[in-house]
């Protein structure tokens, strides 16, 4: 089979078609034949070295497909199924995936394939952001920056189903265009506006009671001054840099304010977490509260012109590859 390999950490160049040995499912695992492939911005993480990976090694933990074998004492999924996962193991990229049976899960069939390989991780983010990281209710303001995004759309759509003021933050105007169609409120130019002033004149000077910042180092300001008082600052990625280091004082100064640092991983920990967060995605994308925005499509062998245009913000939505 086809998959992309990569023997350091680097730039997209590092990125290396290659054919490589089908793999055969050991016990408890299950062969995925891909439909389709998540992109997401932790494979630029791993490709560059932020999150640490061992070499050589594949890349990528999203995607959906066929299972064609399953290995001993699995249970869970026969041949034919159709079957989706979101946090690995690493190797997506490529045409087929090993995958441990507890790890992937069965999805409506009105659900397409390529939706499913374009959700898993980014709206079992958002539901765990949503859900369980901050508990959401009706009549609070939240700031979500990256509106536009694959997490992004996907994230305010849930906050506005579940009555909260979605606050966005986006590059342009175009992006601004797809942020309110998809549950933003209010839409702030990152590049030209004061976000944390107008946070506060939107919300009648009080700020917002949580704050999903994905962009990291170049926001975590106007991040702390747009909050609350005791409102917490959720920081889930790294596109523009990583976070540097807080006092905690600074986080009194701004009014007794709470920071948070969660990945997706510690909240579907079990596979009764997995299959609990997944049915609630499923859930929202049927009872169309949440419509899934895939903005582009690359080929398997077009891999690095993919992560350029999502390291360069070029992207709205979802990005898959196609095997």
């Amino acid at each position: 089979m086809r998959a992309i390999r990569l023997s350091r950490a680097g730039g997209p160049e590092v990125l290396e078609l290659q054919e490589v040995e089908t793999p055969v499912p050991g016990p408890g695992q299950i062969l995925i034949r891909h439909e389709a492939i998540g992109l997401n911005f932790i494979d630029i993480y791993h490709r560059t070295g932020l999150y640490p990976l061992s070499f050589p090694t594949g890349l990528g933990l999203e995607g959906a497909g066929i299972v064609e074998a399953i290995g001993d004492g699995v249970t869970r999924f026969s041949v034919g199924d159709r079957a989706a996962y979101g946090t690995g193991p690493i190797g997506a990229y490529a045409e087929a995936h090993v995958v441990d049976a507890g790890r992937a899960v069965r999805f409506p069939a009105d659900v397409p394939l390529k939706t499913a390989a374009a959700v898993m991780l980014k709206g079992m983010t958002s539901e765990c952001l949503a859900r369980r990281v901050f508990h959401v209710k009706q009549g609070d303001a939240v700031l979500v920056h990256a509106a536009a995004g694959g997490v992004g759309l996907i994230l305010c759509q849930w906050l506005h189903s579940l009555g909260a003021t979605v606050i966005g933050t986006v590059g342009d105007e175009s992006k601004a265009n797809i942020a309110r169609a998809h549950g933003c409120d209010h839409v702030i130019l990152y590049k030209t506006d004061d976000i944390a002033g107008r946070v506060r004149a939107l919300t009648d000077g009080l700020g917002c009671a949580v704050v999903y910042d994905s962009v990291g180092r170049d926001t975590l300001e106007s991040s702390l001054a747009s909050l609350s008082r005791r409102g917490l600052l959720v920081s889930f990625g790294n596109a523009s840099g990583p976070v540097p280091p807080i006092e905690p004082l600074r986080l009194s100064r701004g009014g007794s304010l709470f920071l948070t640092r969660p990945t997706l991983f510690d909240y579907v920990a079990t596979t009764e977490e997995l299959d609990e967060s997944a049915g609630a995605l499923f859930a929202m994308i049927q009872s169309g509260a949440i419509t899934v925005e895939i903005g582009q499509t690359f080929r398997l062998d077009q891999v690095r012109e993919a992560h350029e245009a999502l390291a360069g913000r070029q992207t709205t939505g979802s990005t898959l590859l196609i095997p």
